[in-house]
């Protein structure tokens, strides 16, 4: 760190410790509702949202307060939880993923979301468009366009061979609908023949995973949905049991046995949700605040579990990888 980066470093933490401070003296305690459809195990982007708040001099306990509600997979506990955080008069509420932020819309039309990771916020009802997105909700998106295609390219790398790829969707979800769209109109461009795995919960995977080996499935699609990344190590021992690559959209699923991961950064994301509920708490409203789209993409390798399939990942692709799993 040069002496100016220090001393740009320094400032911002005394600015920050300042307004902590200040707010601490004034004896005012935001309370920010947390709602995710996930689990508290699977929230490791959390860390990063509260990290984010330290930095800008909120202080848990003392100026701020963080109210989780986590649904564990069921999307049906959302509304009550949702209800629940109204109930308690949040200042803000900060929701993950698709179905907690519509959950959250549709609770209250006047305490501010944040979206922490929205996938297609706009045609999924949650704003009415990225630059002004009206109402009371704003935040940051997971997608981008070209995203379900990239993948499928990526996974044409590592498996040239493939001609059939098994599609596991959460269909609750109103974005992994949009996204299984997306999948299966570039597969078609691709010459890929596209099997569906649809679940909507945690029983439907004993049917949905052995309709792929069925299928002959060549390889394995893990839509980025809470639902699918909380039963990510049951996936990745299915996947390995049955010797099929599996491709996911968050990093933390390459790690219990998938072959890769393409995605927009969570702690990445999570972590801007932090400015966000500063700039709300300081009186901006959520309808002036564009939606960002995300910046940074991860690649992830697991070279343990290419070596185990017997492939061979291309020298080009692991100096693409942001991370390669040895």
């Amino acid at each position: 760190m040069d002496r100016r980066t220090f001393l740009w470093a320094t400032a911002g933490g005394l600015l920050a410790a300042s307004l902590a401070a200040e707010a601490l003296q004034a004896g005012t305690v935001a309370r920010i509702g947390v709602l995710e459809l996930g689990s508290e195990l699977t929230s490791g982007p959390q860390e990063a949202f509260r990290q984010g708040l330290r930095e800008l001099g909120y202080v848990q306990g003392q100026n701020i307060v963080l109210e989780y509600r986590f649904a564990e997979g069921r999307a049906d506990r959302l509304p009550d939880f949702a209800a629940e955080l109204v109930r308690h008069k949040v200042d803000v509420i900060v929701a993950g993923g698709t179905p907690a932020p519509l959950a959250a819309k549709h609770a209250t039309s006047t305490i501010p979301i944040v979206m922490a990771a929205a996938g297609d916020p706009v045609r999924t009802g949650l704003v009415a468009n990225l630059a002004k997105p009206g109402g009371n909700v704003t935040g940051l998106s997971t997608s981008t366009p070209d995203l379900a295609a990239k993948r499928l390219e990526l996974l044409k790398e590592v498996v040239p061979g493939v001609s059939r790829v098994a599609v596991l969707w959460n269909a609750a979800n109103p974005f992994t609908v949009l996204n299984m769209r997306e999948t299966e109109a570039a597969a078609r461009t691709l010459g890929l023949h596209v099997q569906s795995l649809e679940v909507r919960g945690l029983d439907d995977f004993d049917n949905a995973l052995p309709a792929a080996i069925r299928g002959r499935a060549g390889a394995l699609i893990v839509v980025d949905d809470p639902l699918t990344c909380l039963h990510r190590e049951r996936l990745g021992d299915f996947a390995a049991k049955n010797r099929l690559p599996t491709m996911y959209g968050f990093r933390q699923c390459a790690g219990t046995g998938g072959l890769m991961s393409f995605g927009a950064s969570l702690a990445d994301l999570y972590r801007r949700a932090a400015i966000y509920v500063d700039k709300i708490l300081k009186g901006a409203k959520p309808r002036d605040l564009p939606v960002e789209q995300p910046t940074k993409f991860e690649l992830v390798i697991n070279l343990k579990t290419a070596k185990a399939l017997g492939l061979t990942i291309p020298p080009s692709l692991l100096l693409r990888a942001d991370q390669v799993i040895e």
